[in-house]
């Protein structure tokens, strides 16, 4: 498994190694040893699986607190432009965003990190993504930035009308509508 680092810290993209043959393809798409000799130390405890159709986007997602959350992204069939948000007000990359593409076809994954909000669109027909979280899901805990806020400026693969958005994701606040510098409920 090849481990590449980000800027970000934490944040790694991981390509496993595919043994292809006539019959098909085998590759490992996790490997707790492996991760630990990069010093790379999260027991993933919860996996998750979600269907989305071709310009849905989901985020930008994030546990607060104590229910915060590292993630196991990766695209089981149909491809997404994933992008993450760093909320980390100690790192460098504080309020900046990465993003990269994950398909079914080149199987890559991102690890996240806790600290970070997550989100993704759909650019094929439709998408089968699986994740591994190493903290249990909380209601409680449950919040998101708008996907389209000003300050963060992402660029998306598609705008305006071609985006299907949850009624929750349309409303979550921008930067400007919520206090990340001074809340102590985002301590990561």
């Amino acid at each position: 498994m090849k481990i590449t680092n980000t800027e970000f810290n934490g944040l790694v993209l991981l390509e496993p190694k595919i043994f292809l043959d006539d019959r098909g393809y085998f590759f490992e798409s996790h490997n707790k040893k492996k991760l630990e000799e990069n010093k790379i130390f999260t027991t993933f405890i919860q996996d998750n699986e979600s269907y989305s159709s071709f310009g849905t986007l989901r985020g930008l997602h994030f546990q607060t607190g104590e229910s915060a959350q590292a993630k196991l992204i990766r695209v089981i069939h149909g491809k997404i432009w994933d992008v993450v948000v760093d909320l980390r007000k100690n790192e460098p990359t504080f309020l900046k965003y990465f993003a990269t593409e994950l398909s079914g076809e080149n199987k890559k994954q991102m690890l996240i990190p806790k600290g970070f909000a997550h989100g993704f669109l759909v650019t094929s027909e439709f998408a089968i993504i699986n994740y591994k979280c190493d903290n249990y899901y909380d209601p409680k805990k449950e919040s998101g930035i708008q996907y389209n806020d000003p300050k963060i400026n992402i660029s998306w693969p598609l705008q305006g009308n071609k985006l299907v958005l949850s009624a929750k994701d349309q409303v979550y606040p921008t930067l400007d509508e919520r206090d990340i510098q001074n809340d102590l409920s985002y301590r990561f």
